[in-house]
C-alpha cells in the first residue's frame, strides 16, 4: 500500500497548544498531502510499518514512541502502514520524496527495503527498530533490544512455578532471532531448576507470525508432552497458544506488552519490549547529531522487562502477581543481569 493508500496516517504537532491530530484508518486525501502539522520550523518524522497496526500491540508501542518523539522535538509524525513488501517500499520512497528528518521502519520485515534505501539515498537518514543489517549503511540507525535477557527471567519464574518439572515453548519460525524467546527461556528455568525438561514447537507454513489455529495446534503438542508452562513467541497467532493453554489447564507467558487480559487465569507473565522508549531514545540522538551505529536496549536500559517487575502488577492480571517470592527472586536476578554477575547468551551471537 503506498502512501495515497495508507490505512491510517497520524500528524503531531508538538507544541503547547498543539492537538493530536489522527486519520481513521482507510481515509486518505487523493492529492497524497500527509496531513500532518506542526509549528513553523519543526521537523517530520515518518514511521512506516509492515503490516496495518489494527490490534498489534508491537507496532501501536511503536506508534506511540513515534507520536512521543514528535511532541519532545516539535515535529510532525506520520503513519504510513503497509500490507505487503511492494508497499512498504512505495512508503518509503514517498517518505524520501518529501524530505522528512527520519524515515523510521519496524521489525525485520522492513529490514531490506529500508538497508536498500539507505545505501540509495544516503542524504536521508534513516531509524530500524528491532532489527539491523549485517552490512550497515552509515545513514541507517539500528535500536534492537536484548530481548534474551527478559527471557531468561520469564524462565525463572517458570522454572520456580513448574509442577510437572517440564517448561516449553511455541515459536513463529527456527530462526536465530526467535531463538531468543526459546533458549533463554529454557535457561532461566534451568537455572533454578536443573531437573526441567523442555519441548519446543514451530507454526511455519504461509503465515508464521500471524496463523493462530496452527499456532493452538502446535501448543497442544507441548502441552501433551508435559509441559506446564508455554513460552508464546507466536506474534499474532500467540491467541492460539493461549487458548489451548487455557484448554489443556496448562500457563502461558506473553510477550512485547500485558497479554495477561486475552485469556484471564492463564497468562503468568510477559517478556515486554518497550518499543516506544527505544524509538523515542533513538530519534533524539539522531536529531542531535548522533545518528548512525546500533544502539541496544535491555535490562539495564528499561528497554525489555517483566509486566511482573513493573509498577501495577496487582492490576496487570498476570497470575504472577499472587507469588510475591518468586517476583522477589527474579527482581535479585535481575539486579545480578544488570551488575554483570550474570551474562545471558544471545542465541543471535552464539549462531
Amino acid at each position: 500500500m503506498s502512501r495515497m493508500q495508507k490505512s491510517a496516517r497520524t500528524g503531531l504537532a508538538a507544541t503547547a497548544s498543539a492537538l493530536l491530530l489522527a486519520v481513521a484508518a482507510g481515509c486518505s486525501s487523493d492529492d497524497g498531502d500527509s496531513g500532518s502539522t506542526a509549528s513553523e520550523g519543526g521537523g517530520s518524522l515518518v514511521l512506516i510499518t509492515p503490516t496495518p497496526i489494527g490490534s498489534n500491540n508491537f507496532l501501536a508501542l511503536a506508534r506511540d514512541g513515534a507520536e512521543a518523539a514528535g511532541a519532545a522535538n516539535d515535529a510532525t509524525v506520520d503513519v504510513y502502514e503497509s500490507t505487503d513488501p511492494a508497499s512498504i517500499q512505495q512508503n518509503i520512497d514517498a517518505a524520501v520524496r518529501d524530505g522528512v528528518d527520519i524515515v523510521i521502519g519496524v521489525s525485520f520485515s522492513v529490514q531490506d527495503q529500508f538497508s536498500t534505501s539507505a545505501v540509495d539515498n544516503p542524504d536521508q537518514q534513516f531509524l530500524l527498530i528491532d532489527a539491523c543489517p549485517q552490512e550497515q549503511p552509515e545513514n541507517l540507525t539500528c535500536a534492537v533490544f536484548r530481548e534474551h535477557e527478559s527471557n531468561y527471567l520469564a524462565g525463572v519464574e517458570a522454572g520456580l512455578l513448574t509442577q510437572t518439572g517440564a517448561v516449553g515453548a511455541v515459536a513463529a519460525l527456527d530462526d536465530p532471532f526467535i531463538h531468543r524467546w526459546i533458549d533463554p527461556f529454557f535457561a532461566g528455568a534451568q537455572s533454578v531448576n536443573p531437573a526441567v525438561t523442555t519441548s519446543v514447537q514451530y507454526v511455519g507454513g504461509e503465515n508464521p507470525f500471524g496463523d493462530t489455529p496452527r499456532a493452538k495446534a502446535q501448543a497442544e503438542i507441548v502441552a501433551g508432552s508435559g509441559a506446564d508452562h508455554i513460552n508464546a513467541a507466536a506474534s499474532g497467532g500467540n491467541p492460539g497458544v493461549f487458548e489451548a493453554a487455557a484448554e489443556n489447564g496448562v500457563f502461558a507467558f506473553g510477550v512485547d506488552t500485558n497479554q495477561c487480559p486475552e485469556q484471564p487465569g492463564t497468562i503468568v507473565d510477559n517478556s515486554i519490549k518497550r518499543v516506544d522508549v527505544a524509538l523515542e531514545s533513538a530519534v533524539e540522538e539522531i536529531l542531535g547529531g548522533d545518528a548512525g551505529g546500533n544502539k541496544s536496549y535491555g535490562l539495564a536500559e528499561d528497554g525489555v522487562g517483566l509486566t511482573g517487575l513493573q509498577e501495577g502488577v496487582e492490576d496487570s492480571g498476570c497470575l504472577i502477581a499472587d507469588h510475591p517470592d518468586v517476583l522477589e527472586q527474579v527482581a535479585a536476578v535481575r539486579d545480578q543481569i544488570v551488575a554483570g554477575d550474570i551474562v545471558v547468551e544471545d542465541p543471535v551471537a552464539a549462531g
